[in-house]
């Protein structure tokens, strides 16, 4: 077989099989780009048609003799063809299987975008090589099938193998030949006005490679100054090296450099030896932050894997330690009166209890509600989920979680719909290994690879659970708080939580046609879903994100007569839709999500007293007009708000994704609606207005003068359509009208 021909013009030679001696012919597995399938098929009709001409005159062979002789078929390669892993590996069977796709640069996004609808789950890990972008796939040999065919670029399927059980169980000698050649590719930033992850935790030791770059020794603090600074037990290095590099099972194998934007700082607020009295619990991690905002004013991401069992159950309503992240977040407690970005984890599972099958049921327990303070309003609270199912070859069991559903030790909320949505988000917690009788194992293969605290001992070690995720997810909104530095706090939980969707195993547990109510079970499992950075980043020609950070009196005094205060005023924002654009659009839909978010400050006595509205000071809501429903008509029906008291009945078209028993709780609200584009055109005003809140009650004699920050996100998608929605916003954008009305 002539070759030669078949590694050039969008035409890459993958593998070549020689004839053998029962006559099999030569066989050649060619990856083909759509133009190089073109030149291809130009170069079969040039040998039929053209010849070529000797220098005599005379005619010659035809062209591309060589290449088109030597062909005596071409069809379309099967999943054994694009197999490089040794025969005995393909995956067989009707199950699904882990598959290592190796995918062509140039349409590996097209690849990775369009797998899931033929039911490929891939995993967000990425290896990226000079000519290659390689993932890990879940699915039939089947659906991967279709999904090879239908999509193309794939140029070669393997069986996974590198996992991050086999850097941790490396040598030390071999593991440091590895973290030196991180060490070589990585840059770290510095300057004056950076990001910083502020661990709230056990100590991080800095005599590893990848940590005492990013943690200056004067960064670590305690919140006894007798503590010490170390971290004897390993848990607090672990959560540094995810917050810094993420999962490094992908960092160690792929050859790209890795720029690290931000820093840390430490913070110990548990003890090396005993633990912290459940009184204290609050008081200690308010003194971890006093002690690490004595360096100066940054942008923190505060990050605490830390929480209690003594407090539950405590069925979502607030405990001293969660109203004090509270106070914290909001600037009302600490040295520093200063809004917070806070993270703190949901709290592990007891292993325990755990049979190897239903495990969704026993994370659903009551007993394994959400811990204390992870159910605080203002803090982000991070569950764990899992994309983890590849165990080493020969390895018996089988992984417990499906991919793309709960980490089984994720831990979920179980109370009544008028405290807060926890968790607020989901990452990559790891996943457990079913194997002989109960419980499921860990395993380190099912976990995260990160930094071991005994370096030169150890370099890498393995870790996971809601503790892992957190650090994970400080990393991510770390990165995107870089990327936007101006933002506040409350800002950028908006943008960051409202990014997250369900996976598809996640939605696989709805209804055909779900109702609002069938969405309970989601979000008290996985919260909005796993965040996406490039959504949460991106205004694209059909893809904007509007984002507005403001200020409102949410009440006045009333006369002597009113037994409480009355609401003051809301605001409302004119929309600069694109409303040439949309109208265009005249059968296409088009989605819209909201997302409002603010800091409350807390009074837990209040709940106490009869009114499920008055733990927040403030209570916000967002309206958005119908279609047709002129500005004056629409303000009339907002205002009619204040007459209701506490709670107002009012119900929109019935429109919305989640609705207001699932929106109107906590401190951030998000919901969505998917509607023709014409009539999001028309609906063009979104108010933002006051409800009940404890500033609102007698005790408080100047309502007048407490004003409350709110950030507004507000995004909309004409999908796939050809609208250029950003072009015309841009236009208009400086033309945005505020309107601040007394209701």
């Amino acid at each position: 077989m002539a070759t030669s021909g078949l590694n050039a013009s969008g035409l890459t030679l993958l593998s070549v099989e020689p004839a053998t001696a029962n006559e099999q012919p030569s066989r050649a597995t060619v990856f083909a780009s759509q133009n190089g399938i073109s030149k291809l098929r130009q170069k079969i009709e040039d040998f039929r048609e053209k010849n070529r001409t000797k220098k005599d005159g005379s005619e010659g062979r035809p062209f591309h003799a060589d290449l088109v002789q030597s062909i005596g078929a071409i069809v379309e390669a099967g999943l054994r063809a694009l197999w490089r892993s040794p025969n005995q590996k393909f995956p067989e069977g009707d199950g699904a299987r882990p598959w290592e796709i190796w995918l062509d640069k140039a349409t590996a996004v097209q690849f990775i975008a369009g797998a899931p609808e033929y039911g490929v789950v891939i995993s967000t890990d990425r290896l990226e090589f000079p000519e290659d972008i390689v993932v890990i796939g879940t699915s039939t040999g089947e659906a991967m099938a279709l999904a090879v065919r239908r999509l193309g670029g794939v140029r070669a399927l393997a069986a996974p193998t590198v996992t991050a059980d086999y850097f941790d169980a490396l040598e030390i000698e071999e593991q440091v030949d590895w973290l030196d050649d991180v060490v070589g590719r990585t840059t770290f930033h510095d300057g004056a006005d950076i990001n910083y992850v502020t661990l709230l935790d056990r100590g991080v030791s800095r005599a590893h490679p990848l940590i005492a770059p990013a943690l200056a020794v004067a960064d670590r603090h305690a919140a006894d100054s007798a503590w010490g600074f170390e971290d004897h037990v390993g848990h607090g290095t672990q959560l540094a090296g995810l917050a810094l590099f993420g999962d490094l099972t992908a960092a160690l194998q792929t050859m790209n450099p890795i720029h690290v934007r931000h820093r840390l700082e430490s913070a110990k607020i548990i003890p090396d030896a005993g633990h912290n009295p459940h009184h204290l619990l609050g008081a200690v991690t308010r003194d971890g932050i006093n002690a690490a905002e004595v360096t100066g004013d940054r942008r923190r991401t505060f990050t605490m894997a830390s929480t209690t069992e003594d407090d539950t159950p405590h069925d979502g309503a607030p405990t001293s330690w969660s109203s004090e992240i509270d106070q914290l977040t909001s600037g009302v407690s600490g040295e520093k009166k200063i809004k917070r970005l806070l993270l703190v984890s949901a709290g592990n599972t007891n292993q325990d209890q755990f049979a190897n099958d239903d495990y969704l049921t026993v994370c659903d327990y009551p007993d394994h509600e959400v811990e204390s303070p992870a159910h605080a309003w203002n803090a982000i609270c991070v569950g764990a989920y899992t994309e983890k199912n590849v165990l080493p070859a020969g390895e018996f069991g089988a992984p417990l979680a499906p991919v793309g559903d709960l980490a089984p030790s994720s831990r979920t909320a179980s109370w009544s719909s008028h405290w807060p949505l926890k968790p607020d988000i989901v990452f990559e917690g790891g996943n457990w290994l079913v194997d002989g009788a109960p419980p499921p194992m860990k395993h380190p293969a099912l976990s995260l690879l990160t930094t071991d605290h005994q370096f030169p001992q150890r370099a890498f070690t393995t870790t996971g659970e809601t503790s892992g995720a957190t650090a994970l997810a400080a990393r991510a909104v770390t990165e995107l708080w870089s990327d936007y530095p101006d933002l506040w706090p409350e800002t950028v939980r908006a943008l960051f939580v409202s990014s997250a969707r369900w996976t598809p195993q996640m939605r696989s547990h709805l209804p055909v046609n779900p109702a609002k109510g069938d969405y309970a079970p989601l979000f008290k499992r996985y919260g909005y879903g796993v965040p996406d950075l490039k959504r949460a980043r991106r205004s694209a020609s059909n893809a904007l994100t509007l984002v507005v950070q403001d200020t409102i009196t949410p009440y006045r005094k009333a006369d002597k007569s009113s037994p409480q205060h009355v609401h003051n005023e809301m605001k409302v924002f004119q929309l600069p839709w694109p409303v040439a654009e949309l109208r265009k659009l005249v059968d296409a839909p088009a989605s819209l999500r909201v997302a409002l978010s603010t800091f409350i400050e807390p009074n837990p006595s209040e709940p106490a007293r009869g009114s499920k509205f008055r733990y927040a000071s403030h209570n916000l809501r967002f309206k958005l007009n119908r279609p047709n429903e002129s500005g004056a008509t629409f303000l009339a029906r907002i205002s009619k708000t204040a007459e209701q008291p506490d709670e107002p009945i009012l119900e929109e078209d019935d429109k919305w994704t989640f609705g207001r028993n699932r929106r109107d709780v906590g401190s951030l609200h998000i919901d969505e609606l998917v509607c023709p584009a014409s009539d999001l055109a028309r609906r063009n005003l979104i108010a933002v207005h006051p409800v009940a809140g404890w500033w609102k009650t007698k005790t408080i004699p100047d309502p007048e003068n407490r004003n409350a920050r709110f950030a507004l996100i507000v995004e909309i998608d004409a999908g796939e359509t050809n609208a250029e929605l950003y072009a015309e916003v841009q236009a208009m954008i400086e033309n945005l009208n505020v309107i601040a009305t007394s209701v």
